[in-house]
């Protein structure tokens, strides 16, 4: 008799062979939009930075300061995306009850770190190409701030796609949320330059935290904000979790039948 573990492997594998089909070729040219829409932000906002003759951010070369936030920004956002439309759109494996609403969730959370990491490998191999010092010095640093950054947006997705069922209202705020997220989270600018006590208040942002750190794994001489620390995401994101599976278990009914 196979146990409830080796069942449950099978579901995941199952899930992101499916998810994995549909993200690189669903649409013509998917996989190719993957790795543009990141590439296509950092260029435009290099050039903005370039125009107006700013060629360094917090002690570090801008294209890198750029680039790092930009790709973990990215993680985090894309996979909350993920995790928030998973039930919808695997909702024909419903019909087998080995499959539950939690196991679209973190396949599809799963899939979305596996993809953005391949995606990372290669803009930072083309920034390396054209002259930056892309590599990181403390892969230990990024990948702890990764890490936290993938817990939040996998917290975020979870909370949210539950949200969205009991309240289908919300659905458009909680997209909306991404372009202020966007701004006020250190990607396009440092947070260092800002006065206080507004600089204060963005620190209550977890993902600025994040985004510090994974700067600073690139670079150990980056000026990173003071009281940046990733022990505040990293609680941020377990809470959120712990929240979302909390909802995903007493909603659990009305998840699968919506």
């Amino acid at each position: 008799m196979r146990s409830a573990f080796s069942i449950t492997l099978d579901v995941w594998r199952a899930i992101f062979l499916r998810e994995a089909l549909d993200r690189l070729f669903g649409m013509r040219a998917a996989w190719f939009w993957l790795l543009v829409e990141p590439g296509l932000h950092i260029g435009f906002i290099a050039t903005i930075w370039s125009i107006i003759r700013r060629h360094v951010a917090s002690g570090i070369d801008i294209v890198v300061w750029i680039t790092v936030g930009m790709l973990a920004f990215f993680l985090f956002r894309r996979t909350a995306i993920q995790v928030m439309y998973a039930i919808d759109c695997n909702r024909p494996f419903f019909v087998y009850r080995q499959v539950k609403p939690f196991d679209t969730a973190i396949v599809r959370g799963a899939l979305e770190a596996f993809l953005m990491a391949l995606i990372s490998v290669v803009i930072l191999l083309i920034a390396g190409f054209l002259g930056h010092p892309a590599l990181p010095v403390d892969p230990l640093l990024v990948m702890a701030a990764v890490a936290a950054l993938w817990l939040l947006g996998l917290g975020y997705g979870l909370v949210a796609s539950v949200l969205m069922k009991l309240v289908p209202e919300s659905e458009h705020i909680l997209n909306i949320l991404m372009l202020p997220l966007y701004l006020i989270s250190g990607v396009i600018w440092p947070v260092s330059s800002m006065p206080q006590p507004y600089r204060n208040i963005l620190m209550f942002n977890p993902i600025v935290h994040g985004l510090e750190a994974v700067r600073q794994g690139f670079v150990p001489y980056y000026h990173a904000v003071a009281g940046a620390s990733l022990a505040y995401p990293y609680a941020i994101a377990l809470i959120a979790i712990f929240l979302g599976l909390m909802l995903y278990r007493r909603f659990a009914f009305t998840l699968v039948m919506q």
